[in-house]
């Protein structure tokens, strides 16, 4: 049964605005089921839009919700599978995509950023991270190809191996994130690069960004 996930939609002019504001918004079947839902939604409509991905306090995505998998396997497995179809779809959505990294964005969230066309994240507090190395979940070959599809090759390679946590201005130095903005800004910052591609061609968009990354979305499982 899905749980109620507090992952809500809003329009600020041409731009769809989701926003996950469900404590460390952590990533299970629920948060994905909702955020497809909302996807499947936005995929009917005509016309110009762009879509912005936030979160709310202190968190953009703290990562899997390994608290609640516990023991089962079966379900880290599942949810990780789903995660990877989802990020797939992202990186092939027909409209411009914008993660407005708010705060702390960490593993399966970090992950979760690189699907987007363009990010901004915070610049005086909160850490881009990939802490697998840290806590003993190891990445698969998928998992890493997300990260080298997105990231310059030797940044994904540091940021797996010493689980560094990357603050706003390194992040940007190391070519994580676009651009970076105050804890005011960072949501209108998102919505200004969102609103300014707006008006892109959707069906050109959708050719380039298959062409740009179809074959990486099929290996995650999301068939096109």
């Amino acid at each position: 049964m899905l749980a109620s996930m507090d992952i809500n939609l809003t329009r600020d002019d041409a731009v769809a605005v989701l926003t996950w504001n469900d404590g460390e918004n952590r990533i299970n079947f629920d948060s994905l089921a909702r955020i497809n839902e909302i996807l499947d939604e936005l995929e009917t409509l005509e016309g110009p839009f762009a879509l912005v991905l936030t979160g709310t306090g202190k968190f953009f995505s703290n990562g899997l919700d390994l608290g609640r998998f516990g023991s089962d396997h079966a379900e880290l497995g599942a949810t990780l599978s789903e995660l990877n179809r989802t990020i797939g779809r992202l990186m092939v959505f027909p409209a411009y995509t914008v993660a407005a990294l708010n705060g702390h964005t960490f593993a399966g969230g970090a992950l979760l950023s690189c699907a987007f066309d363009y990010r901004v994240m915070r610049e005086d507090r909160g850490y881009w991270c990939m802490n697998e190395a840290e806590i003993g979940l190891p990445l698969n070959e998928e998992l890493l190809s997300i990260l080298t599809h997105r990231l310059p090759r030797a940044t994904a390679v540091d940021a797996m191996l010493r689980a560094h946590r990357f603050s706003g201005p390194e992040a940007l130095t190391r070519g994580i994130v676009e651009s970076t903005a105050g804890e005011l800004d960072v949501v209108n910052r998102a919505i200004e690069v969102a609103l300014a591609m707006a008006e892109m061609d959707r069906e050109t968009l959708r050719t380039h960004k298959r062409l740009a990354h179809a074959q990486q979305a099929r290996r995650l499982g999301f068939i096109i």
